[in-house]
């Protein structure tokens, strides 16, 4: 059985290996037990790569014994490994080392087999016939480079357990001199190197550097090697007689100083040949040399030294002293030419600058493990958080970085939907661009979105709309209990961009209007139910005799105004006797004949008529007669619940009605019942009033209830027409807080 990916997991800096919230514990013996427990469970695999999995472990752990790793460090490299061989590894890995071990292996083991899926798909896509798009190779390693980062931010060690793997699989082809998998040397030169470049490990950097351009430009890489290895004596030879002659003039001008060569990078070279279009000849780190003084005033006075003994290139000369990169790296770069007129690169730095330029950001991450190499003593909890802080940071820095370089190619803009800050516990988040601190409560928690109240972006208080940055740092001030305000779905406002968070905010309000329908929907029938006596049955059962689900179902549709509480009176009132002709007979004349002013009976002469209570009808509303017992015709709106489910029951005793006398022309006035939803506020009840009055509407009657803030009104007004009656809601609409008004 085959193990993991070669990139399987391991690190490279005891000092970034640090850069966690806490350092792996030491234990006794611990590398030798953790070899001792992983051997007889890899000793017989082998990687993809063809690597045998003991042997990846022992070198992982050799490149971080290198670089100063802890022993504990070395021993969670063959920890990561033994994951991918046991049932339950989190449970074996916590009972035999604790559970920082098993937490730190399990985080890695889940990243490597992530970014496998990932390389795997996008081969098969290459190898079905036609390469894979680029932007669809851009997108693969965006969303692996963002589940590096995220994963990153759980554990600071699994960055240099992912970079210390990579190096050593570079290292085993370099080797073995077999085919690299395609994707494994660009990923690392495009990928690793420049995150080895943010957290200043340049150990590795150039090494990863150097190897993956040797797989990926074999013939260049060939070529620039041939052409320094050439002269590689005589200017070896020249570069000892500099260091000598600099180490001994400084010395007598009372400059302490170490004066050391620096190592050849092809790919550097080569980076620098292309980028400024030179010949090999003109390359003028070819010879260089590094100067390491106590301190700054030293920096300055070497360099002025320098200048006066050789002659300065003006345009080569970088002060990155005053003007640090943003990695933190510190040095004076200057570039002379010797007395032949050869040019010689000689950098100027502080001890403590030079330890930085070695470890990075690390190197600002003092623990008990870093020994000599650290600060010694114990570290507050605050510098371990600034550290912690620093390492993000710099991460954060690696991802806008490739976002840049993918934004110069077909993958323009892939990363720059998103940005990533982090939590007070130095946690990542990531948030689409222009995400603001409600954005990223929500983010965090649904419940702490609900609740925010204001934020602080690196510790000074903004106002909740502001845009957020990459690599911030965002607390949340909430209150112990509240909901969202309606601001934030106001897109001009600007509070939130998220569509999830959106989503999250509507939801509350929905969630908040329903439960009020539902509130006024009970109220309205358990009132009915008081009315008729009938308090007794259970509303469950009454739902389902109406054909709903369930009693909250009923309550919904009867909140909305949407169910006639009619239809629940004649559910619970006995049904009629059957009728008798009798009943169809007029019973008694109207006062004025023909009913002058109100409804006649289609082919017949006079009977007697009664408006309808439940839907009010008003010319010049369709209407239908429907003949009762003893009350003569009851008319109602043709579209009315109340008569249609009479009809269903009694359809031949539906009768055919209509206006008896045009509107308008015999003073008639007919009530009529409108709803108005709206937010409850001072003043409401009278400007609605105020609007019947001036459009000359008599208000007869009025219902007026408030639950949490909304407020339901029912006007019964009297009205010539009703066709008038749309103009005079669509004002009423219009007033300020008024979410409907409509006819019942």
């Amino acid at each position: 059985m085959k193990s993991l990916y070669a990139e399987h997991s391991a690190s490279a800096t005891p000092q970034v290996i640090a850069a966690t919230a806490d350092s792996l514990p030491e234990q006794a013996d611990a590398l030798a037990r953790a070899r001792a427990f992983a051997e007889p469970l890899l000793a017989t695999q082998t990687l993809d790569t063809g690597e045998n999995v003991l042997l990846h472990a022992d070198a992982v752990a050799a490149i971080l014994r290198t670089i100063g790793g802890s022993q504990a460090m070395q021993a969670a490299s063959y920890l990561v490994y033994a994951c991918d061989h046991l049932n339950k590894p989190h449970e074996v890995i916590a009972k035999a080392f604790g559970d920082n071990f098993a937490d730190l292996a399990l985080e890695t083991t889940k990243l490597v087999r992530l970014q496998r899926m990932a390389r795997v798909a996008q081969n098969s896509a290459s190898h079905s016939g036609n390469a894979a798009p680029m932007a669809q190779t851009a997108a693969a390693q965006t969303e692996s480079v963002r589940k590096m980062l995220l994963a990153f931010s759980k554990d600071l060690r699994v960055v240099m357990l992912r970079l210390a793997s990579r190096l050593q699989t570079l290292r085993h082809f370099a080797a073995t001199k077999l085919p690299v998998p395609p994707g494994l040397a660009s990923e690392a030169l495009q990928v690793f190197a420049p995150l080895a470049n943010r957290l200043g490990i340049w150990e590795v950097k150039w090494e990863m550097e150097d190897l993956s351009f040797r797989f990926l430009e074999p013939d260049t890489y060939k070529q620039v090697a041939k052409l320094l290895d050439e002269k590689r004596a005589e200017r070896e030879a020249s570069v000892e007689r500099l260091r000598q002659q600099l180490a001994e003039e400084l010395g007598t001008q009372g400059i302490h100083a170490t004066v050391q060569g620096r190592p050849k990078h092809i790919y550097s070279i080569v980076k620098k040949m292309r980028g400024k279009s030179l010949g090999f000849d003109q390359v003028y780190d070819i010879r260089a040399l590094r100067i390491v003084v106590a301190a700054v005033p030293d920096c300055y006075a070497a360099l002025s030294w320098v200048h006066s003994r050789f002659v300065p290139v003006t345009e080569e000369f970088d002060d990155y002293i005053a003007r640090p990169k943003p990695n933190g790296y510190q040095s004076l770069h200057t570039v002379v030419r010797d007395l032949q007129g050869q040019p010689i690169e000689v950098q100027i730095r502080t001890q403590v600058m030079h330890d930085h330029a070695e470890h990075g950001v690390a190197a600002h991450w003092a623990y008990k493990e870093a020994g000599a190499k650290g600060y010694g003593g114990s570290v507050t909890a605050a510098g371990e958080y600034d550290a912690k802080i620093a390492v993000l940071r710099q991460l954060l820095a690696w991802e806008r970085d490739l976002s840049g370089a993918q934004a110069g190619g077909d993958g323009a803009g892939m990363f720059e939907d998103r940005i990533y800050v982090l939590t007070p516990d130095a946690a990542i988040v990531e948030l689409p661009q222009g995400a603001t601190a409600v954005d990223f409560a929500y983010s965090v928690h649904t419940n702490l979105g609900h609740r925010c109240r204001g934020a602080k972006v690196d510790g000074a208080m903004v106002p909740l709309n502001t845009p957020l940055k990459n690599g911030q740092t965002v607390e949340v001030t909430a209150v112990k209990e509240g909901g969202p305000s309606r601001d934030w779905l106001n897109p001009e406002l600007g509070y939130l961009v998220s569509h999830r968070a959106r989503a999250k905010v509507r939801a509350w309000f929905n969630a908040l209007a329903m439960g009020e329908t539902m509130a006024k929907g009970r109220e309205a029938v358990e009132k009915l139910l008081q009315r008729e006596g009938k308090t007794a049955i259970k509303l469950d059962d009454l739902a389902s005799q109406l054909g709903f689900n369930n009693a909250d179902a009923l309550f919904e549709v009867v909140g909305k105004d949407e169910f006639s509480l009619r239809n629940i009176e004649m559910l619970l009132r006995p049904p009629e006797p059957a009728a008798t002709q009798d009943d169809y007979m007029p019973l008694k004349k109207p006062r004025a004949a023909g009913g002058k002013g109100g409804v006649l009976v289609v082919g017949i002469d006079s009977l007697m008529t009664q408006l309808a209570k439940c839907c009010k009808p008003a010319p010049p509303d369709l209407i239908s007669g429907f003949v009762t017992r003893g009350k003569g015709v009851s008319v109602h709106r043709s579209d009315c619940s109340n008569l249609r489910n009479m009809v269903n029951r009694s359809g031949d005793r539906l009768i055919d009605v209509e206006w008896g006398v045009p509107s308008g022309k015999d003073g008639n006035v007919y009530p009529v019942d409108v709803a108005v939803e709206a937010i409850d506020r001072q003043g409401l009840l009278r400007d609605i009033s105020d609007v019947f009055a001036k459009e000359k509407m008599n208000v007869i009657g009025v219902q007026t209830q408030s639950v949490k803030g909304i407020a339901w009104m029912t006007f019964t007004v009297e009205v010539a027409e009703s066709g008038r009656l749309a103009r005079v809601l669509k004002i009423v609409g219009e007033l300020a807080g008024v979410r409907t008004a409509r006819r019942r």
